[in-house]
């Protein structure tokens, strides 16, 4: 874990204290040895100064022994100690010793700079063994008649000053901590009041980094720090700000995006899938998550849609095309592409908008056959209104009987042909809702029989066993209208191709919520490729038997829009030339639309 900011303020600011304090004690205590050194090497000096002019060369030569006496009796008791030394390193007097007891000292470093090497004084400073500290020796020469006859040595003990020095280093000791300890205090308030808003300062650049952008500089500063915190601050509610209309405007887009019904993707320019919105799933059957990252030609594994994205990606061209593809099902597909640019120019990818077409194309097929249905079942029976009326004119009709045969079949043309357009205009209305449902509640057993009695005429030409369900009361909300037009319309499909004999049964199965009709009949049947068509209006599965029956072709189809507006559904099973049976599933309780 990092440390904090007032820490390592503080205990560098410390470390520099303790430095410059350590390095102001070792050059003060070093100026005051060098002091105390100078001042006692001066005294050493005047002392074996004095002592040379006191002394009697005579007695140096003579080795009167009188030079002891005056040595020992003015320096026994007295710093420094004095020697008086011969040239040839013998000790003549000492003011300390008995000098017959004392080694010969010529090979003292002094001794030798004085005789030796003829300086004016020499200097050693060395450690006693028999006193236990350090001591300064200086020396100066004895001349007699500009000859140096002898060594004057002043010695004093430099243990005063060791003390001295020791006592200036435990001042100088305490000194420093009392001023480490004041520091420290003063520091690390000092570092505090700085860091404190600093490290809030890092905290809040921390939180915007982590999107928190509600974070904010609370603590009162002053200064530059202050400036520093304002600053932040307004950077805080400016990305605030932006990120919350970036965030309004993602919501946007990806509202806009799921709820589209075209299907949108995003190609990067490297040709891997960026963006898939909910439509484009639908359309190409496959996640977004298995998508994206992927190649565009793994999408809709259409090479046209491929070939049309990778022309954007070259040309940076809006293109606008159909594209069919073939998984999961086939499809066709109104493709808009458009090229994705970006700040400087450049082609990033291209954004690809495909419609689902697949239903318009197929509904304008049916309405061209529509057309083409409406204007062949029109032409017929007006051919043969014309043809016969033009027959009627030429003479035939002066021929009595002639002319009632002509024109018997000009009614049934022209009942046809209303028929024809009653069923159109009734489909149409169906289909655009024009039809109010009025439900009530009906014993769909009683309509049942209502209904079958109406063409008991036509069931009973053909000798056809025509089975009812039992006598009993099984009731739904209808319009009684619809459902006897549901009704009238199976059973008479099913009188018209049933052949002569045949049986026709309808039943009826009351469930919980909903109640199951079935018509079935043991008629020519329908095909295995005709069965998804026989909806279809003027779809005819033998086309010349039903339009000489004075079929019109619309009766499924009506039939089909009748059960859907009771929010029912009708399912057809048949095998061509076994019989044909319809399934009707109509709930119990019916809503207004």
């Amino acid at each position: 874990m990092m440390k904090k900011l007032w820490l390592r303020i503080s205990l560098t600011f410390l470390i520099l204290l303790f430095v410059v304090l350590l390095g102001m004690g070792f050059f003060i205590a070093d100026m005051m040895k060098k002091t105390y050194m100078d001042m006692t090497r001066q005294q050493l000096l005047q002392d074996a100064d004095l002592v040379s002019k006191v002394i009697n060369v005579s007695n140096l030569t003579s080795g009167n022994p009188t030079l002891q006496q005056s040595v020992h009796r003015f320096y026994q008791k007295n710093q420094p100690r004095i020697t008086i030394i011969d040239t040839s390193g013998k000790v003549l007097a000492d003011s300390e010793d008995d000098p017959k007891k004392m080694e010969n000292h010529s090979n003292r470093p002094e001794f030798k700079k004085i005789v030796q090497q003829h300086k004016k004084f020499g200097e050693s400073v060395r450690y006693s063994h028999t006193l236990g500290f350090n001591m300064m020796y200086v020396a100066i020469p004895i001349q007699h008649d500009h000859k140096t006859i002898g060594v004057i040595r002043a010695a004093y003990t430099l243990g005063n000053i060791e003390q001295a020095i020791i006592k200036l280093w435990l001042s100088l000791g305490l000194a420093m901590g009392v001023t480490l300890l004041l520091s420290s205090i003063i520091g690390i308030k000092l570092a505090k009041g700085i860091s404190r808003p600093i490290e809030e300062i890092i905290q809040v650049a921390r939180n915007l980094s982590e999107n928190d952008y509600s974070s904010r500089v609370r603590l009162k500063t002053s200064g530059e720090i202050q400036q520093l915190s304002n600053a932040i601050n307004v950077l805080a509610i400016s990305l605030q700000k932006q990120m919350d209309e970036i965030r309004e405007n993602q919501q946007r887009l990806t509202g806009v995006l799921t709820n589209m019904v075209s299907g949108v993707m995003l190609i990067q320019q490297n040709g891997r899938i960026a963006l898939v919105n909910p439509a484009m799933e639908k359309i190409i059957g496959t996640s977004a998550s298995s998508l994206i990252g992927k190649l565009h030609i793994e999408a809709g594994k259409s090479f046209g849609l491929s070939k049309l994205i990778d022309q954007a990606l070259k040309e940076g061209s809006t293109l606008h095309e159909e594209v069919y593809i073939y998984v999961p099902k086939e499809r066709i597909l109104d493709a808009h592409l458009a090229p994705l640019i970006g700040v400087n120019g450049d082609i990033n990818g291209v954004i690809t908008v495909l419609h689902d077409i697949t239903e318009i194309r197929r509904l304008e097929k049916m309405r061209s056959e529509f057309v083409a249905n409406v204007s062949h079942e029109l032409k017929t029976p007006i051919t043969s209104l014309k043809g016969f009326a033009e027959t009627l004119l030429d003479g035939a009709m002066y021929d009595e009987n002639l002319c009632r045969s002509f024109l018997q079949i000009i009614y049934d043309e022209s009942e046809r042909l209303h028929r024809l357009i009653a069923d159109i205009l009734q489909l149409s209305k169906i289909e655009q809702h024009r039809l109010p449902l009025h439900p009530e509640s009906l014993n769909i057993i009683d309509i049942i029989y209502e209904t079958v009695e109406t063409i008991q005429e036509e069931i009973n030409k053909k000798a056809i066993n025509m089975i009812l369900p039992e006598r009993g009361k099984v009731f739904l909300d209808a319009d009684k209208d619809r459902l006897r037009q549901i009704i009238l319309n199976l059973v008479a499909n099913a009188i018209t191709y049933t052949p002569e004999d045949g049986m026709i049964q309808i039943h009826v199965e009351e469930l919980d919520k909903e109640i199951k009709l079935t018509v079935k009949d043991t008629g020519i049947g329908i095909s295995e490729k005709d069965l998804p068509r026989i909806f279809e209006r003027f779809y005819r599965v033998d086309k010349a038997r039903s339009r000489n029956s004075g079929g019109t072709g619309l009766g499924l189809a009506i039939v089909k829009h009748l059960v859907e507006s009771h929010h029912g559904s009708i399912e057809v099973k048949s095998k061509e030339g076994k019989g044909t049976s319809f399934l009707i599933t109509l709930p119990k309780k019916t809503w207004i639309e």
